[in-house]
């Protein structure tokens, strides 16, 4: 049997070749113009050299839009991360005694994990720019295997790069560390200073998420209310000024800023499972001890054979084919993790190893069949939610369509009908959680959950790739509907789209659902860090949520998730007003604009310079009240205040990022769901009264699920992270006590 460092090193290796191989398939799509069957050519005066050159305008305006925001973005946060590490050095290395090498240790691993999440974004971006427009010519082609391989393997070369990147850079600072910390009892120092990693990742991710969404949400909302609403041109219509920004958002937003999101899932649950099994190192050695990752290495090898389901084994040859196939990735990776585990822990973990338990005294023994039973329970439960997300947001079932139908009597029973269905979808997701939850903390305690979060993102190439898969297709379908090519285009990318929307939401699911249980471990690796710094004075029997202290900001942290959402979604709405203003003075200003073959283009430049402006003016304040909350809690209040802080923003969190979400992803495929019918149905089709009372829903739901929704993960795993780090900081402040020491 390989070793573990052997196998974790080819995993990531292969990983990064498959993307390679991925991107170059992608590369061999010709940006040209031509025939949209096997007999007519494009309307519009189709395969000519005009038309070909209006593609190649479309897609070097959007790369130009995402490469400068990200550019601008990633500058505000480089400086933060540089000034940030100071912190963290400075802080970490008080808390314990001047320990140089654990601030230092703790400082690089925290600017590692911020650089990897700003290259996954970066890398992310680069490539859905790359294969928006080659997708669209794809579309072109006869049938739907080249457009749905097009836009898969785009979402593939995120998925595998991210996984590779990942897995690859935070095991060779493991093995970096390892050269100061070489006895297996110094591993414990190795994995603490290891959580700066996990803390690097999701800085970046709140500020990629926050800032990204609110680009997005800005253009979108502003585009539809002026363009579809108000005035009735088609969505992406090259006549709407605020296109181009609408199309740079999908790729900066729901492709960079969910790359870094669930980049830094990853690092954190990672960094949670070796920090509560670090002692597993003392008696199975390091195998042993690395097999989180172990878990995740496997994982990528099931990924990229599961692929060729979709490409190669059973390619997609019609409309009813898309969501089928992207389905079924998700339902093959997850069955064959199960087998693919079993054989890890019976070759990785010793026979039996003993952990000492979060709360209490007490000594779990673990056998490797009971950490595999825990990463299943996780998987699976992944799988389940997922699947219930699709129930929730696809229009192929009932909820979806009683939100469509409700558009019949305006928008508010929509609204209505909307915010409901989001309330309602979050029912068996928690209890989902709760199950699993529950299950892998009997069996093998907090490291069980911190398995359980593993499990999963251990198909996360596959999720990356279907939730990347669907900006793809988006983008896609806007750079048709701007080069003016023929309708069928749009019709192709519109139902890859549809698909593309339910599956993020699954991808969604996942991602909360991981969030969770990544939030709830690194809390318990927090709980433990206390117990060694205090010698058992603190936590040895569990935090008390009765005590007053640790009551009260049970509260305060209910009302943290609320407080950012609310943030998120105001700074949405400013910024769609300002856009929404630019459109109509453009419209004002130049009326011709809305003819039906206008001679000039409109300023798509101002608007991209307000969403870009906008976002990184109101990304600072959510990500800085999310990072210096628990900070200044644990300074001030100490240990018992930033406990009860945490479990009050998990539990609230939770809920309020599945509905948030699921109504967002319902009023969208509510919104698709009335465009397919024709103009004598029931819901009378594309332009109709009932049409827009359709997008008003959609409207709002944008920053409902691209913006607010998303972020709430991170605003729950964020703060128990930054908590983990500086948990021997709050200790040695009046131990434990905080700077009042009112506990």
């Amino acid at each position: 049997m390989f070793s573990a460092t052997i196998l974790i090193i080819v995993a990531a290796a292969v990983s990064l070749v498959w993307a390679l191989l991925q991107f170059l398939a992608i590369s061999k799509v010709e940006i040209k113009a031509q025939p949209s069957d096997e007999s007519t050519a494009l309307s519009s005066g189709a395969g000519d050299e005009e038309t070909t050159a209006r593609l190649i305008e479309i897609y070097e305006a959007i790369y130009e839009g995402a490469e400068s925001f990200l550019r601008a973005e990633y500058t505000i946060c480089f400086w933060f991360v540089t000034l940030f590490s100071g912190i963290v050095l400075v802080l970490v290395m008080w808390g314990t005694g001047w320990n140089v090498p654990s601030g230092v240790f703790t400082a690089l691993s925290f600017l590692l994990g911020a650089l990897t999440s700003m290259a996954s974004g970066y890398l992310g971006m680069k490539v859905a720019v790359f294969s928006n427009v080659r997708t669209t010519v794809s579309a072109q082609k006869p049938g739907w295997t080249a457009c749905f391989n097009t836009a898969f393997r785009a979402g593939a070369v995120m998925g595998f790069a991210l996984c590779g990147l990942g897995i690859l850079m935070l095991y060779l600072t493991m093995l970096a560390f390892r050269i100061h910390f070489k006895a297996p009892e110094d591993w414990r120092y190795l994995t603490e200073c290891l959580t700066g990693y996990g803390l690097g990742g999701s800085v970046i991710a709140m500020f990629g998420r926050v800032g990204g969404g609110i680009y997005t949400k800005a253009a979108d909302v502003g585009a539809d209310l002026v363009g579809k609403v108000v005035h009735g041109i088609p969505e992406d219509d090259p006549r709407n000024p605020a296109t181009i920004a609408d199309n740079v958002g999908d790729n900066v937003g729901d492709v960079a800023g969910m790359g870094s999101d669930l980049f830094g899932s990853f690092a954190e649950s990672t960094c949670a499972a070796l920090v509560i099994g670090s002692s597993i190192g003392v008696s199975g050695g390091w195998d042993a001890m690395v097999f989180p990752i172990i878990v995740s290495g496997i994982g990528i090898f099931v990924c990229l054979l599961a692929s060729f389901i979709a490409t190669d084994l059973k390619p997609v040859k019609g409309e009813s084919q898309v969501e089928e196939a992207l389905k079924i990735q998700l339902i093959s990776t997850t069955v064959l993790m199960i087998p693919a585990v079993y054989f890890a822990a019976a070759s990785y973990l010793p026979d039996s190893f003993d952990l000492k338990a979060t709360v209490g005294d007490d000594i779990f023994t673990i056998k490797p069949w009971m950490a595999t039973v825990c990463v299943i329970m996780g998987a699976v439960g992944g799988l389940i939610i997922g699947l219930i997300t699709e129930y929730y947001t696809s229009h192929s079932y009932s909820p979806v369509r009683e939100v469509a139908n409700s558009c019949k009597t305006g928008a508010a029973t929509n609204m209505i009908y909307g915010i409901a269905l989001g309330y309602k979808s979050a029912i068996i997701p928690v209890l989902v959680l709760a199950v699993v939850i529950y299950g892998s903390f009997t069996m093998c305690d907090m490291y069980g959950v911190a398995l359980a979060a593993i499990g999963f993102l251990s198909n996360l190439a596959t999720g990356l790739t279907i939730d990347v898969y669907g900006p793809v297709c988006d983008n896609a379908g806007g750079i048709a509907e701007m080069a003016e090519l023929d309708p069928s285009v749009r019709e192709k990318t519109d139902a890859l789209d549809a698909a593309g929307n339910t599956t993020a939401a699954i991808g969604k699911g996942f991602a909360i659902g991981s969030a969770a249980l990544v939030s709830l471990a690194l809390f318990g690796a927090f709980v433990t860090r206390i117990r060694f710094a205090s010698n058992d004075e603190l936590f040895a029997d569990g935090v008390n949520m009765l005590e007053p202290l640790t009551f009260a900001f049970l509260i305060v942290g209910g009302m943290v998730p609320f407080a950012f959402a609310a943030m998120t979604m105001k700074s949405v709405g400013l910024a769609a007003m300002e856009m929404v203003m630019e459109v109509q003075r453009q419209f004002d200003e130049k009326p011709h604009l809305l003819d039906e073959n206008p001679t000039e283009r409109p300023d798509y430049d101002a608007c991209i310079a307000i969403s870009t402006k906008a976002s990184l003016k109101e990304m600072v304040a959510p990500g800085a009240m999310v990072i210096f909350t628990p900070l200044l809690t644990g300074i001030f209040f100490g240990v018992t205040a930033v406990s009860g802080l945490l479990v009050g923003s998990l539990i609230a969190s939770v809920q309020l990022a599945i509905s948030m979400s699921n109504s967002g992803g319902a009023w969208d495929n509510a919104k698709k769901y009335i465009e397919k019918q024709p103009a004598e149905s029931e819901l009378k089709g594309k332009g109709s009264d009932i049409h827009k009372a359709a997008v008003v829903g959609d409207t709002v739901g944008d920053p409902f699920k691209d913006t607010s929704g998303p972020a709430l993960n991170i605003v729950m795993k964020l703060m128990a992270v930054l908590s983990l780090v500086f948990a021997d900081t709050f200790f040695a402040i009046n131990e434990g006590g905080g700077l009042f020491n009112l506990s």
